[in-house]
């Protein structure tokens, strides 16, 4: 659930205060990343307004470079909203994608309604109702990007993290014709699944930590899929917020934190995800799918920043 950067407890060595200051300039750089590309704050009305009359969600809309048509993907925030180390977090994504020339819209439920600072992680009811509004969200968001005169309509992707990865699932699962290509959910609750049995309209793939104690991953093991394909990725040692610039800490009473490696395998593993689903490549699409799943991903943290090593 994604959350905001804490300042940490006092430190017992300058080893561990140096290494929290160098994730923030981690999560700092990476900001500064996407925000060197143009964009522009879009606004897009809401069907579910949720408490206001006429209530518009807003995003951020990133283009690539040229005239397109772009393939496009739509990022939505988890329960904390447009927290500094959510936005960080969000804006490495969209520089990747942007390196790979897909648009990004970065869409914000909260902002516009008033609920950002994490008060929705803090009450069931709260996130429950955020599922179900938000998940119109995802289709207004959808409708608006198919207007515009560069994106190519038939490959629009979507990713989701916490409980935008639960809405991310809602999209994969939802009946109507023309929906996302593709979805990506990360560290999503994943009784948004159903039952071992899951019905799917578009390809679905599941980013869990194998140290999540919030929405633990073993929820989204053994399912299967019929409609579309279902790829759930587990990484081992790896918490809640995985690919947020944050120190390990606990979080309403949560594991969350940084870590690298799983970072940059997910990042490389969705991207391709939704390469492989592009209209035009419907043999790449089939080869993709018939990998086998669920797969548990074991990385060392000497690869990067993990979180343990704030711990």
């Amino acid at each position: 659930m994604a959350c905001a950067t804490m300042w940490p407890r006092q430190r017992r060595s300058y080893v561990r205060l140096a290494l929290w200051a160098w994730s923030l300039v981690i999560g700092a750089s990476l900001c500064a990343g996407a925000r060197a590309n143009a964009y522009e704050m879009v606004s897009i009305k809401a069907t579910r307004p949720a408490g206001a009359a006429h209530a518009a969600i807003q995003g951020e809309l990133f283009k690539p470079k040229g005239d397109g048509p772009f393939p496009a993907v739509v990022l939505m925030h988890g329960c904390g909203g447009w927290q500094s180390a959510v936005l960080s977090g969000l804006h490495a994504h969209t520089q990747y994608f942007l390196d790979h020339g897909y648009a990004v819209l970065n869409l914000d439920s909260f902002g516009p309604r008033g609920t950002s600072g994490g008060t929705v992680c803090e009450s069931t009811a709260r996130l429950v109702r955020a599922l179900d509004y938000r998940t119109y969200d995802a289709f207004d968001a959808l409708r608006y990007m198919r207007s515009l005169p560069y994106v190519d309509r038939e490959n629009i992707f979507l990713m989701g993290q916490s409980n935008g990865g639960s809405v991310a699932i809602n999209a994969a699962r939802n009946k109507r014709r023309g929906g996302y290509r593709a979805v990506a959910a990360y560290y999503p609750w994943c009784g948004s699944l159903g039952g071992a049995r899951v019905k799917l309209s578009a390809p679905l793939i599941v980013f869990s930590g194998g140290r999540d104690d919030w929405v633990p991953a073993w929820q989204c093991r053994h399912k299967r899929a019929v409609g579309a394909s279902l790829k759930v990725v587990e990484y081992a040692s790896a918490a809640h917020s995985f690919d947020l610039p944050i120190q390990s800490q606990r979080y309403l009473g949560k594991l969350i934190g940084f870590n690298q490696p799983a970072t940059a395998d997910s990042r490389a593993r969705m991207l391709a995800f939704f390469d492989s689903n592009l209209s035009k490549s419907p043999a790449a699409a089939k080869a993709f799918a018939a990998e086998p799943a669920p797969v548990t991903v074991s990385l060392s943290p000497l690869e990067g920043a993990d979180a343990s090593w704030f711990e």
